[in-house]
């Protein structure tokens, strides 16, 4: 058997079909949990933090962005990296709340799956 037409057997399995198909709906939905964290549940956390935002949170790390933060003290994130270093805290945050979002959901549609599956017998064997 030559490595094209091995590959085409192999590319063409089911379970490739189907990774390649649950790959792509994982972006799709992995964008959409983005959404629902940066529109909706951030802005909410951040009329706790105040008015710079959630996201915006961060820890000076060198004494150039402690120097414009002084003079400015809404200096967003990005305009702090581009003077040195910070530790993003709130940016952390905000990617763990999704990334706890997305498991929470899997979690929930492998438990249904598995609900729905049929629980077959095992076979007697035969003697």
């Amino acid at each position: 058997m030559s490595f094209s037409s091995e590959f085409k057997e192999f590319a063409l399995k089911g379970n490739v079909m189907d990774l390649a198909v649950g790959v792509i709906i994982g972006v799709a939905f992995a964008k959409i949990i983005d959404s629902l964290v940066s529109d909706i549940i951030m802005p909410v956390a951040g009329l706790i933090v105040g008015p710079k935002g959630f996201v915006n949170s961060y820890i000076s790390l060198s004494d150039q962005v402690t120097a414009a933060r002084l003079a400015d003290p809404t200096l967003s994130l990005a305009a702090a990296r581009e003077k040195g270093n910070v530790l993003a805290w709130g940016n952390f945050l905000t990617v763990c709340i999704n990334f706890f979002i997305i498991a929470l959901v899997i979690f929930m549609i492998v438990k249904a799956l598995n609900r729905l599956r049929v629980n077959r017998p095992a076979p007697t064997p035969v003697v």
